[in-house]
Parts: structure tokens; C-alpha cells; sequence
């Protein structure tokens, strides 16, 4: 392919590992998640890309280049003769590179004409965002247990408390409510402690679906007596490492 004039450059920062990431450019299942039910890859350098949108149109390439964890390049275009890049017309590069806690994704996608280039922003926007979701949602696959044994380890004795507290949270975990804040595991169940001491016979329940996007899920809660009878209501806003452990809490009442 001759080099192409045009270029657009899209970033986002994934809370996930980049063998995480990676795994969803050389298996179909998980390229299917990215795009839709029927897109298919085949990782290797001349292997073919088929892209299967929910709306029925499909685009397909072949694989140019292929760095384990590191950058997979393929050749992209519409099978429609209408749409504007017909197959093989245009150069898709995405790198991903270790960035903190987590993966930076770079696409560019180099075109032939300006135009072309400015109708495809929204497009790659959207398909990043979905792209980070969708991986988000393997790092968290373990997310609503966790979240079971959060709410477990604040009815709990000190040992056990820690005991469920210390698989799912990270050593530095935060805690932040109206009512204290904790930096570190230690701190965190000495809180927990005081809690039960100060409100004794309060019960912490988690209540409705666990929702998440990317690292952040939110789960309503009840802290009321063992009866069932509710004495407050609010939301933890959760927000997870790429290994997909705790590592934020901010409880909000009301």
C-alpha cells in the first residue's frame, strides 16, 4: 500500500493489562464482543479482518503487521461500493503501550482524503469507548463477589473482616463516607471495627444491580437493623485496579 496523506488519532487509557487488551485482536470471540456477532480476525501478517457492524454493513482488511502486546496494523474498507474507503483503501495502526495502572490505546487511521478522514472522528470515538467497555467487563468479570464480600467483611469479626477484605482490595485501598475516611487495609478494618462499635447491630446490605463501565461500578446499598428495617440508604462508587481489585470507595448517603 502506497502511503496514504491523511491520518486521525484517537487515545484512550484502559484500567487493564495489555496481554488483556491484546487478547482482543487475535481471538474471534473477543474481536466479535468489539465489534459485533460475526467480525472476525485471523492474527497473523496476511491473515483477513472481517468486520461485521450491528447494522449489517461489514468492512474487511488484511493483517499487515502483528507485535505481540505491542501494535497490530491491518488494511480497512467497506464492502459496500457506496461507502467511501472500498476494501483495502485504508491503513488501521493501534499501539498499546503499558501507561500506570492500565494500557494507553493509540489508533491512527491513515485515509486518503480529508473528508474521509473527518467523518471517520465520530466513528473511532464511539468505537474506542465500547472497545475499553468491553474489556473492562473481562477485567471485572469477578466484580459482583467482590462486591459480596465488601459488604460481608462490615458485618464481620476483625480477623474475618480482613480476611475477606484482603483478597479483593488492594494494601493502599482508600474508603471515603460522611462518616470517616481510611488509607491503607489496616486503617480500613480498624474503621470497620468502629463501625460495629459505634452502631451496633447495623447491618450493611448491598441492594439492586451492580452497574459498571470501564474501572467504576456503583452499587445501591441499605444499612439497617438484622430485622430488615432500613436506617440509610445510598451508593458506593467503586473503582477498580487493571487485575480487577478494589482500590476506591466513596460511600454517598441518601
Amino acid at each position: 500500500m502506497t502511503a496514504l496523506p491523511f491520518s486521525l488519532e484517537r487515545t484512550v487509557d484502559i484500567r487493564a493489562r495489555r496481554a488483556t487488551v491484546f487478547r482482543f485482536f487475535t481471538d474471534n470471540d473477543h474481536f466479535a464482543r468489539w465489534w459485533g456477532p460475526g467480525s472476525t480476525i485471523d492474527p497473523t501478517v496476511g491473515g483477513k479482518v472481517l468486520i461485521v457492524y450491528p447494522g449489517g454493513a461489514s468492512a474487511s482488511g488484511t493483517v499487515r503487521e502483528l507485535v505481540p502486546e505491542q501494535r497490530i496494523a491491518f488494511t480497512y474498507g467497506y464492502d459496500d461500493p457506496k461507502k467511501p474507503i472500498a476494501p483495502g483503501g485504508s491503513l488501521v495502526t493501534i499501539t498499546l503501550e503499558e501507561r500506570g495502572d492500565g494500557t494507553r490505546v493509540t489508533l491512527v487511521h491513515d485515509v486518503h482524503d480529508a473528508a474521509v478522514r473527518d467523518e471517520h472522528v465520530q466513528g473511532w470515538r464511539y468505537q474506542l469507548a465500547l472497545f475499553a467497555k468491553v474489556v473492562a467487563e473481562d477485567v471485572l468479570a469477578g466484580a459482583g463477589d467482590a462486591v459480596a464480600s465488601w459488604f460481608a467483611a462490615w458485618s464481620a469479626e476483625p480477623a474475618r473482616a480482613r480476611e475477606l477484605l484482603s483478597a479483593i482490595v488492594t494494601p493502599e485501598i482508600t474508603f471515603r463516607d460522611a462518616f470517616g475516611c481510611a488509607v491503607g487495609l489496616d486503617e480500613l478494618v480498624t474503621h470497620v471495627a468502629a463501625v460495629q462499635r459505634f452502631m451496633p447491630g447495623i447491618v450493611l446490605r448491598a441492594s439492586g444491580k451492580l452497574r459498571h463501565v470501564h474501572d467504576t461500578a456503583l452499587i445501591d446499598w441499605t444499612a439497617g437493623k438484622s430485622d430488615g428495617s432500613s436506617a440509610m440508604t445510598g451508593t458506593n462508587v467503586i473503582r477498580f485496579t487493571a487485575d480487577g481489585k478494589i482500590a476506591d470507595v466513596v460511600g454517598v448517603a441518601g
